[in-house]
């Protein structure tokens, strides 16, 4: 196993013997699967109001728990999730695990990422190579968000972010923070926003507004060659602007 080592990403140790059901209790996914085998999954810590805080990947290798989280958000969803343990037997600790990752067969010891065979695998243990993989090309011919780029703290809903699709929530799990909103919008309305890939002519920064005339239609995200992520009102999709970019469906 070598890959590219995803120097963005920190690996935490989850112990106790609590450390699946109390992590159950707090994020979108199932992960009471993880205590029957190795696999991985994909999750989000929500607020108790349905917006995103936080996703990471939840890996059972053996005996050990890891959490696979983005460094910029890691530190204070350790906080975040040490705080509603109350008396659970469950600790998170930093690890020096490397996250690395690679495209192709999946070799001994890694595992597929759980969110798109596009994403290729990863691996935990020792560094890999230097990046040479276009990442960002891959997410977005997928429409797959990325932790402060796509998925805004406080801001962002699983549903509208691709959650369901790239099999980061469960509805049939129960109960956890945030799963009411989350259920609601799945059973009770339509989705009118989320994110989508479209085509792109010109540039423009990340953030920038996305325009139809003079009327708010979304925001322009990560943009690979004449493709990016935006977020758009479905009910907006024409002669869209992006700044001095040009945006098509």
């Amino acid at each position: 196993m070598l890959g590219e080592t995803a120097a963005d990403r920190r690996v935490y140790t989850v112990t106790g013997a609590d450390r699946l059901t109390f992590l159950q209790g707090m994020v979108s996914n199932d992960v009471l699967p993880l205590g029957r085998g190795d696999g991985a999954v994909w999750a989000a810590l929500l607020t108790p109001q349905g917006k995103y805080l936080a996703d990471f990947l939840l890996i059972a290798q053996g005996d050990r728990l890891l959490l696979d989280i983005k460094d910029s958000i890691a530190e204070p969803t350790i906080r975040r999730l040490s705080m509603y343990r109350l008396r659970a037997d469950v600790q998170f600790a930093a690890s020096d695990l490397k996250v690395a990752r690679g495209l192709g067969a999946t070799p001994p010891g890694a595992i597929a990422d759980p969110r798109h065979p596009a994403l290729g695998w990863r691996g935990y243990g020792a560094a890999g190579g230097a990046p040479e993989i276009d990442w960002d090309a891959i997410r977005v011919a997928h429409c797959i968000p990325e932790s402060g780029i796509e998925l805004i703290p406080d801001d962002s809903y699983l549903l509208e972010s691709g959650f369901e699709r790239l099999h980061g929530v469960d509805f049939r799990k129960g109960c956890y923070v945030g799963q009411e909103v989350t259920a609601r919008m799945k059973h009770k309305t339509e989705l009118k926003k989320g994110l989508i890939t479209v085509s792109i002519d010109g540039a423009a920064p990340p953030g920038t507004p996305i325009l139809q005339g003079e009327k708010p239609a979304g925001t322009l995200f990560t943009q690979s060659g004449n493709k990016a992520i935006a977020y758009l009102r479905f009910d907006r999709s024409d002669n869209l602007t992006a700044g001095s970019a040009k945006i098509t469906l």
